[in-house]
Order: structure tokens, then C-alpha cells, then sequence
């Protein structure tokens, strides 16, 4: 599974511009944010959909985001892990 690419990026576009309203995240690179200097977020995309890697606690989760209910469920989650 590869890293999201610019045109899956823009697919995304409604929740990365939600994301980087955070002002506790950075973003050195399009779709890469950070918390406290640790990689905290990412996009990947394959021919199963879009996914987003989220450290929940210390671990990476996986969450599928290719439609808007998976957006919501991804979005309330990074909500929580702030």
C-alpha cells in the first residue's frame, strides 16, 4: 500500500482541511502530520480505497476513509486521540 498520491490527497480534501484547523498538528509534508514532534497521521492509498494511519495511543490503527461515513467515523476518532 502506497502513500496517498496528490490526486487522492484532493479526493480527501473536506477532511485534511478539517485536520489541519489543528493547531496542535504540523504538516511538513502534504497529507503527514505530526503531534509533539511525533508522527501522529498519514494517507495511503491501493486499489482497495483510501486509508488513514492513526497512532491511537502508542499504536498505528488503520482506517479505511473512501466515503463519507468512514470520514465521519476516521474524524471523531482523530477528535479523541487529540
Amino acid at each position: 500500500m502506497k502513500h496517498a498520491g496528490p490526486a487522492a490527497l484532493d479526493a480527501l480534501a473536506d477532511p485534511i482541511v478539517s485536520i489541519r484547523e489543528r493547531s496542535e498538528l504540523k504538516e511538513p509534508r502534504p497529507g503527514v502530520f505530526y503531534r509533539k514532534g511525533k508522527a501522529f497521521l498519514h494517507f495511503h492509498e491501493d486499489a482497495a480505497g483510501l486509508f488513514a494511519d492513526l497512532r491511537v495511543s502508542a499504536e498505528w490503527e488503520r482506517f479505511r476513509v473512501s466515503d463519507e461515513d468512514e470520514r465521519t467515523t476516521f474524524l471523531a476518532t482523530v477528535e479523541r486521540s487529540l
